[in-house]
C-alpha cells in the first residue's frame, strides 16, 4: 500500500483477502477506531459479514460513561449494534495501571467476541513503530521485534489488524475529510507513559532525522515476524516434548539445555497460554540459574501476576493466589466448603458427617498418625515426602475433632477420620484453587 492509498480502498483489499468471518470493530471513540468503523460502514462487503462495534469502558474516567453514550449514538447514526461493556481494572495487580486496564480489556474482548468473528482494531503503521521500539527498549527476541500480528486466534474468534502499513495521517485525514466526530482521552496526553513520551517526544525528533523512520522500522518488523515464524516450528517441537499434559510443567533441565533462540520463546508461550505474563530478562535468567537447583530447595521465582516454581526439576506455573490468615479456621460438616485460595473441599458423594469437624491451616509443629502406620508424623515431613507440591502446602486444609488432627485434606486420614468417613459413606475431596 502506498500513502496515497485510501482508508476505503486499502479495508476493501484487505477484506477480499480475508474474506471468512463476522466483522467487530474494537471501538474506542478515538479518531482512529472511529475512522476505521465509518470506512468499514460504508463498505457492502463488510455489512453483509454483521458488522458490528464493541466498547470496553474501564470506568478509569469521569467521562466514561458520556464516551460510552457517544460511542453507541454514533454507531446508531450508522445503522450499526454497538456492545458497551464494563471493564474491572485491578489497579492492584502490580502490573501498573496501563497494563491493568489493557489486561481488562482484552478479556471482555475474548469473553464477548463470537464463534469466528474477526475483532478488526485500528492499529496502524506508527502504533506499529512505537511498539517494535518498546520491544526493543525492553530487551526482547525476534518474537518481540516483530510486533503486533496482524492476525491471530482470540477467544472464539480471532483477532484483525489490517492498517499495520497504513500512516496513521491517512486515518486523521479520513476523521477531518468526513468531519467525525472523536472521543479525546487526556490518558493520551500523559508523557510519564512508556508510549505516549515515545509518540509525542522520542518518534517526531526521528523523523526530523529519518523521516522514512516508521516505514523502516515496521519494515525490520516483517523480517523479525517472518524469524520469529521459522524459529516457532521448532521451539514448538522442543514444547510438545517437554511438557507434560497431566500437570503442565515443564522438564526444567531439557528446557535449559535449548538454544536461548528457542528456550525465551518457548517460555513466553507456555505462561501466556496459562493467562499469565512473561518474565523480564532478569526473572527469565533467575528462573534458568535455578533449574539446577538440588532435591530439598524450592525456588519460586515472582513477578507481578505470575509466580514460577521449580520442583521436582521441572517448572510449575501459576497465578499468586491469598493464603489463610494466621489462626484462620472453619466448622464442617460436610458441606461444600470454598477454602480463602479458592479451592473446595468437599464430601464425595454427598453427604453429612456425623460430627463436627474444623478445619484450619499450617501453624507449625502438627504431627499425624495416619491409618495403619505405626508412627506418627511430623507434617512437615510428609510434605517433603512430595505428595503435595510446596506451592500448595499452606494452603492445604487441616481437618480436626476438637483439638486433635485427625486428616490432612484427602491426603492422609487417621484412623479415628476413616472411622467417620466410613459412617458418612463419603470421602473428603480437596480441589486446591491453584
Amino acid at each position: 500500500m502506498t500513502n496515497r492509498a485510501t482508508l476505503p480502498d486499502t479495508l476493501q483489499q484487505a477484506l477480499r483477502a480475508h474474506r471468512q468471518g463476522s466483522l467487530c470493530v474494537a471501538y474506542s471513540g478515538g479518531p482512529d477506531s472511529t475512522a476505521l468503523l465509518h470506512a468499514l460502514a460504508h463498505l457492502p462487503e463488510a455489512r453483509a459479514r454483521h458488522l458490528r462495534a464493541l466498547h470496553v469502558d474501564h470506568g478509569l474516567h469521569p467521562e466514561s460513561a458520556r464516551w460510552a453514550a457517544h460511542c453507541r449514538a454514533f454507531c446508531a447514526t450508522l445503522g450499526l449494534a454497538c456492545e458497551v461493556r464494563a471493564a474491572k481494572v485491578d489497579r492492584a495487580s502490580g502490573i501498573g495501571l496501563e497494563a491493568a486496564a489493557r489486561h481488562a480489556r482484552y478479556v471482555i474482548f475474548a469473553e464477548h467476541l463470537h464463534a469466528d468473528e474477526r475483532l478488526v482494531f485500528g492499529h496502524h503503521q506508527d502504533d506499529q513503530a512505537e511498539t517494535v521500539l518498546l520491544k526493543l527498549l525492553r530487551g526482547a527476541g525476534p518474537e518481540g521485534l516483530g510486533g503486533m500480528r496482524a492476525e491471530r486466534p482470540w477467544g472464539s474468534g480471532s483477532i484483525w489488524r489490517p492498517l499495520l502499513a497504513v500512516p496513521r495521517q491517512v486515518l486523521r485525514d479520513y476523521v477531518d475529510t468526513h468531519d467525525l466526530a472523536c472521543i479525546h482521552d487526556p490518558s493520551n496526553d500523559d508523557r510519564q507513559l512508556a508510549r505516549n513520551h515515545l509518540r509525542h517526544e522520542i518518534m517526531p525528533l526521528l523523523k526530523t532525522h529519518w523521516p522514512q523512520a516508521a516505514i523502516s522500522i515496521t519494515h525490520s518488523a516483517t523480517l523479525c515476524r517472518l524469524a520469529a515464524e521459522s524459529l516457532q516450528q521448532d521451539w514448538l517441537a522442543a514444547l510438545e516434548d517437554l511438557r507434560d499434559d497431566a500437570t503442565n510443567s515443564l522438564d526444567a533441565r531439557g528446557w535449559l539445555a535449548l538454544p536461548p533462540a528457542l528456550r525465551d520463546p518457548l517460555l513466553a508461550h507456555w505462561l501466556h497460554a496459562q493467562g499469565l505474563t512473561a518474565p523480564t530478562t532478569a526473572q527469565r535468567r533467575q528462573i534458568e540459574r535455578q533449574c539446577t537447583a538440588q532435591d530439598g530447595q524450592l525456588p519460586c521465582i515472582r513477578w507481578a501476576g505470575t509466580e514460577v516454581h521449580v520442583w521436582k526439576h521441572r517448572l510449575w506455573a501459576m497465578a499468586p493466589r491469598d493464603r489463610a490468615p494466621p489462626h484462620t479456621q472453619m466448622p464442617w460438616r460436610g458441606e461444600t466448603l470454598r477454602l480463602p485460595d479458592g479451592g473446595l473441599l468437599v464430601l464425595e458423594p454427598v453427604a453429612a458427617l456425623p460430627v463436627n469437624l474444623t478445619v484450619r491451616w499450617r501453624r507449625g509443629g502438627e504431627r499425624i498418625r495416619p491409618a495403619g502406620d505405626r508412627h506418627t508424623r511430623d507434617l512437615r515431613a510428609l510434605f517433603q515426602s512430595g505428595a503435595i507440591p510446596p506451592w500448595q502446602r499452606d494452603a492445604c486444609p487441616l481437618l480436626y475433632e476438637g483439638d486433635e488432627l485427625i486428616a490432612v485434606a484427602d491426603r492422609w486420614l487417621s484412623a479415628r477420620a476413616e472411622a467417620i468417613f466410613q459412617e458418612a459413606k463419603a470421602r473428603p475431596c480437596w480441589r486446591p484453587g491453584f
